[in-house]
């Protein structure tokens, strides 16, 4: 195994029965860890970037069986931020608390349409900033016009590359329509961002491993990797949460395979387990999203219950993430 680990970090390479048996081997994890962090200070730094979140809206069409915000899922508070209040959110997240990056998530809402987000995009590219989306499944004509608009990043997960366990999971939606998705993003000039899911039920260590490949045929420039934490109001609501172990290895083998892309400590990773996000910096990851939602709605985007920081405001969280990283010898980019 530790053949295999030095194999990947000097040739960022391996194939997929490689990557299988160090996925299923845990007698080298400490090792896999250390070269991952030891590739990413090599590519990127020890820089954290810190990206403003804003969830704006948590109406979604889709019925995810694995997703809180799930159109069938009426014990819900749903919620739409105007787009005024999301621009002064944005303000205050630039002007005020210095980041650089801001990321606007939501469900697929379709009441923000084109028109509203590229006029919303025009007007926060004003303050300066770098704009990442996380709105779902869009036409190859809407991504270019978010480009056009100032966009800089998309973030849209595969999920999973195992075609059956997506339609299992993914009711209604199709496979090849979301890697058509990310595909078209890739065209449209807006780095592009994907990801996963670990601990589906029925999800295989092979096909983790083509997750992984996968990544690297995009190739992506940012990976997102979280564990599966089951929500009560969902169809998984009883499946076993997904290993945050394993979690974290599929996200340092990634960081080996590559290496100057950018992966965040997910906040999946914070809730499931105790300094889940310090752990995932030391072992690979660079990005960290601090929720700069209004705290009135951010306990209503419950993709899984128990997200971490949910009552702090925007100006605590940045706080207490900034000490976090500087704790573990990092600095906030």
């Amino acid at each position: 195994m530790k053949n295999l680990i030095e194999k990947a970090v000097s040739t960022h390479s391996l194939t997929r029965e490689e990557l299988i048996l160090l996925l299923r081997d845990s007698a080298c994890d400490s090792e896999l860890f250390a070269a991952a962090d030891d590739v990413r200070r090599t590519y990127v730094g020890d820089g954290v970037h810190l990206r403003g979140l804003i969830e704006f809206s948590n109406f979604c069409r889709n019925n995810c069986c694995y997703c809180g915000l799930r159109r069938d899922n009426r014990n819900i508070f749903r919620y739409r931020i105007d787009e005024e209040t999301i621009f002064r959110l944005v303000e205050h997240a630039v002007t005020h608390m210095g980041l650089k990056t801001i990321v606007l998530q939501s469900g697929e809402d379709l009441y923000f349409t084109q028109e509203k987000l590229c006029a919303l995009i025009r007007r926060i590219k004003t303050l300066d900033a770098a704009l990442t989306l996380s709105i779902g499944e869009k036409t190859a004509e809407e991504y270019q016009a978010y480009k056009a608009a100032g966009a800089d990043r998309f973030l849209l997960r595969i999920e999973t590359t195992d075609k059956k366990l997506y339609l299992e999971n993914d009711p209604g939606m199709n496979w090849e329509n979301r890697v058509e998705c990310i595909k078209n993003l890739k065209k449209s000039g807006l780095e592009t961002g994907t990801g996963v899911l670990v601990g589906l039920p029925g999800q295989t260590i092979d096909s983790l491993a083509d997750d992984i490949l996968f990544f690297k045929s995009i190739p992506a420039d940012m990976i997102g990797i979280g564990p599966l934490i089951p929500h009560p109001d969902t169809p998984l609501a009883r499946v076993p949460a997904g290993s945050f172990r394993l979690a974290l290895k599929v996200m340092a083998l990634t960081r080996l395979l590559l290496p100057a892309i950018n992966i965040p400590a997910t906040t999946a990773m914070e809730t499931l387990e105790t300094d889940g996000q310090i752990k995932a910096l030391r072992a690979g990851a660079n990005v960290i999203m601090p929720n700069v939602t209004l705290t009135e709605y951010r306990r209503f985007y419950e993709i899984y219950p128990g997200k971490s920081a949910t009552g702090y405001t925007p100006d605590e969280s940045l706080s207490d993430v900034k000490k976090r990283i500087e704790a573990i010898g990092r600095f906030a980019v």
